[in-house]
């Protein structure tokens, strides 16, 4: 039988199989190649300190609510990239062979109904320029899009980015195609702070060793940056990003942030420069916000272009393959030395 990731308890991932149905006549059925792990939501899963380790989301009151049962084994996963093996006969949009990208969990198969996936309002055959290790990264370049688009970013606009993850680095290459002048990248690691710096950021700057919003407001004409874009997830880099803007600039918190916020200080320079902070959020519901001209399948289609067409860099941002046997192992690296790593994937075997 094949197998699928699953979440047991925190820190702990474990394989179990799974029934593979006959294939339907409007169904198809893809062979897994690679996925990826994202090191923000799965991670905080992996972790407990997700809030869906002990409340609930309700979609209508948009509340999250106490959670009433006991947690139930959760898969993880949604940058899943196959190859179709075969499709029902009344399928016209697949052929065996075509390159496919799912928002679905870890799993060494797919089946699904082009025209009704989870999360997809609808799934084509991915472009032939279009490598699989390119196509693990379409999701998270996607919301690297969404968060450029509620940045608001004109010509000659000056940037701040804070957290270099494989977001981050795609909200740098983004940002310079949408007009920005000038970037700073902001990020504890070497390496991915050379990696801003090959994708195109002007100044890197590591929180450790230096008073990043200082350096911003002094090394700008106008006393900082028009907007800055934090996707670390950590409310300290969120508080550094108020700070780094010009009075009445922007700040889009793309992060997923975790907990309380205790150096969150909002008596500070947010309420003294009359700072404006955006959410930015492209699931669970949320619409973009030029809707209905943007939506989630113009945000996909458009960062497949890109990425096909070599307008986005991902070279150097899939820093380990590990094969999906060995999938714990791969969380525990990313949980204990993310100094080392920008983006891992879990590797399969082909039939």
């Amino acid at each position: 039988m094949p197998l699928q990731l699953q979440l047991i308890a925190p820190r702990r991932v474990e394989l179990v199989p799974y029934h593979e149905a006959p294939l339907q006549p409007h169904q198809v059925r893809a062979q897994a190649l690679l996925s990826g792990i994202s090191h923000g939501t799965e991670l905080n899963l992996y972790r407990g300190t997700a809030p869906f380790a002990d409340k609930t989301f309700d979609p209508d009151l948009r509340l999250f609510l106490p959670r009433q049962e006991a947690p139930t084994p959760t898969a993880l996963g949604y940058e899943w990239v196959g190859r179709v093996s075969e499709v029902g006969e009344a399928v016209t949009t697949f052929r065996p062979g075509d390159l496919v990208h799912l928002l679905l969990p870890h799993r060494q198969t797919q089946t699904f109904d082009p025209d009704d996936v989870p999360f997809h309002t609808h799934v084509v055959p991915l472009p032939s320029a279009l490598r699989p290790e390119d196509a693990i990264f379409l999701a998270l370049a996607g919301v690297a899009l969404q968060a450029v688009h509620d940045a608001r970013i004109k010509v000659g606009d000056r940037v701040a980015v804070f957290g270099l993850g494989v977001i981050g680095l795609f909200v740098v290459q983004l940002a310079r195609l949408n007009g920005a002048a000038w970037i700073d990248a902001v990020d504890l690691y070497p390496l991915r702070r050379e990696l801003a710096i090959r994708f195109g950021a002007d100044r890197v700057l590591d929180p450790s060793a230096h008073d990043v919003g200082y350096e911003i407001k002094r090394a700008s004409p106008h006393r900082g940056a028009d907007v800055a874009i934090e996707v670390s997830g950590h409310d300290a880099a969120l508080h550094e990003a108020i700070r780094s803007v010009r009075m009445g600039g922007s700040v889009v918190a793309a992060g997923f942030y975790q907990g309380g916020a205790s150096n969150l200080r909002l008596g500070e320079e947010w309420h003294h420069n009359r700072i404006t902070m955006v959410s930015s959020m492209a699931a669970w519901g949320c619409p973009h916000r030029d809707h209905p001209l943007w939506d989630r399948t113009r945000i996909h289609e458009t960062v497949v272009a890109l990425l096909a067409a070599g307008r986005l860099q991902t070279e150097g941002m899939l820093t380990h393959r590990i094969p999906f046997e060995e999938a714990a192992t791969a969380y525990e690296l990313i949980d204990r030395h993310p100094e080392q790593v920008v983006k891992v994937a879990l590797t399969y075997q082909t039939p």
